[in-house]
C-alpha cells in the first residue's frame, strides 16, 4: 500500500524531538493513516533519534495501535460476559457473514474491519456493537444490516 507521507513532517514536527514525544506522534499517524505505516514508524524513529526496536516496542503494546491497515469503519463487536449471554456471538457472525470477512479482518475496498473486544464498559446496553465512535446497544441480529449501513 502505497501512502503520501507528505503529512509525517507536519506531523512529527508538533512534538519536541525527544522520546516522550513518541506516543503522541503514534497516536497523530493512526489518526492519519488508520495503522501505523511501517516507513512512518521509521521515520519517528530517525527523527527522534531512538532505535526503531523501541517504537515497534511500543507501537505493539498498545491495542488502540494497528500495524496493519483498518477500514475507514472499525467495527468492535463487545463480547465480554453481559454481551455473551446475551448474543454477541451470534451478532459477531452475522456481521461476518454479511462483510465476508472474520474478525481481525478487513474489507479489500478498505471500508470495513472488524474487531473482536472484551469489554466496552456499557454493560447495561448489552449487546454493543461500536462503529468507530458510534455505540449501538440490545443489538439484535435483525439490526445487523442497518448499523452497517449507518454514516
Amino acid at each position: 500500500m502505497n501512502h503520501d507521507f507528505s503529512k509525517l513532517p507536519e506531523i512529527i514536527d508538533r512534538y519536541p524531538r525527544s522520546p516522550e514525544s513518541l506516543l503522541g506522534i503514534l497516536q497523530d499517524i493512526q489518526k492519519e493513516y488508520n495503522y501505523l505505516p511501517c516507513e512512518a514508524l521509521k521515520k519517528t524513529a530517525a527523527a527522534l533519534d531512538i532505535p526503531l526496536s523501541k517504537v515497534f516496542q511500543i507501537s505493539t503494546f498498545y491495542n488502540a495501535f494497528s500495524l496493519n491497515p483498518k477500514g475507514k469503519k472499525v467495527i468492535r463487536i463487545c463480547v465480554g460476559t453481559a454481551c455473551h449471554i446475551r448474543g454477541s456471538k451470534l451478532i459477531q457472525d452475522q456481521i461476518e457473514s454479511q462483510l465476508g470477512i472474520k474478525a481481525g479482518e478487513t474489507t479489500e475496498d478498505m471500508e470495513y474491519s472488524i474487531e473482536v473486544v472484551a469489554c466496552v464498559g456499557a454493560c447495561a446496553m448489552a449487546p454493543v456493537v461500536a462503529v468507530n465512535d458510534k455505540y449501538y446497544g440490545s443489538v439484535k441480529v435483525t439490526n445487523v444490516k442497518k448499523i452497517l449501513r449507518s454514516k
